[in-house]
């Protein structure tokens, strides 16, 4: 689970850094989306290298969801019987939800977000249309909606990537309680500049920074 979730980490890092290019304007961005297709040439065909880290990618979803239901069923046979008294943990109990629930929520929009910008079948600009042509469209003031969605999502894979890191930082077995809290708020601010980086784009659409 670290392990893929690391490989997660790294592609939102660079997930982020391109989606900022926007700011630079169509042609930067435009030239960015084309990059990507076309990186390793003439070494290697036309998006061989793209297609590889997708197929990484992929394989890293997978497997990390995969670890999540094989640690739950061991925690459930290595406790079949429920405890009589449950004592209420509130940190338990946002750890549990944000880590199921948002999981989820992540993997719905991954599934929309190929479909709206990497497929384009639900994006107004349509398969024919420009990467910055895509973004702009798609989160137009008219379809406010997938802002939405887009947002909370997001949040939830703050949240998500926030809980995950310091979780992983236990198992590396961070046992210095003043490196243990540097190390939750580092996650947090992390966690929390990501999130910042992904909705600063659909928010600018919106308002009109972006057109």
């Amino acid at each position: 689970m670290a392990v893929t979730g690391a490989v997660m980490v790294l592609f939102l890092v660079g997930h982020v850094l391109g989606n900022l290019k926007m700011f630079s304007g169509p042609q930067a961005f435009n030239d960015y989306a084309e990059w990507l297709r076309t990186v390793g040439e003439p070494a290697v065909p036309r998006r061989t290298v793209l297609t590889l880290v997708e197929v990484v990618l992929a394989a890293a979803v997978i497997l990390h969801m995969w670890s999540a239901i094989s640690l739950a069923r061991r925690a459930n046979k290595a406790r079949p019987v429920k405890y009589a008294a449950k004592r209420k943990n509130q940190a338990s109990g946002y750890a549990t939800h944000t880590m199921r629930f948002g999981g989820l929520i992540i993997v719905l929009f991954l599934v929309w977000h190929l479909l709206d910008l990497t497929f384009a079948v639900v994006n107004p600009a349509g398969p024919a249309g420009l990467p910055y042509d895509r973004m702009v469209q798609g989160f137009a003031l008219e379809r406010w909606w997938v802002t939405v969605f887009y947002a909370l999502s997001v949040i939830m894979l703050g949240l998500h990537l926030r809980h995950g890191l310091w979780s992983a930082f236990q198992t590396l077995g961070v046992g210095n309680a003043r490196a243990r809290q540097g190390l939750s708020a580092g996650a947090a601010v992390f966690s929390l500049l990501l999130v910042a980086g992904f909705l600063a784009v659909p928010f600018a659409v919106m308002i009109g920074v972006l057109k």
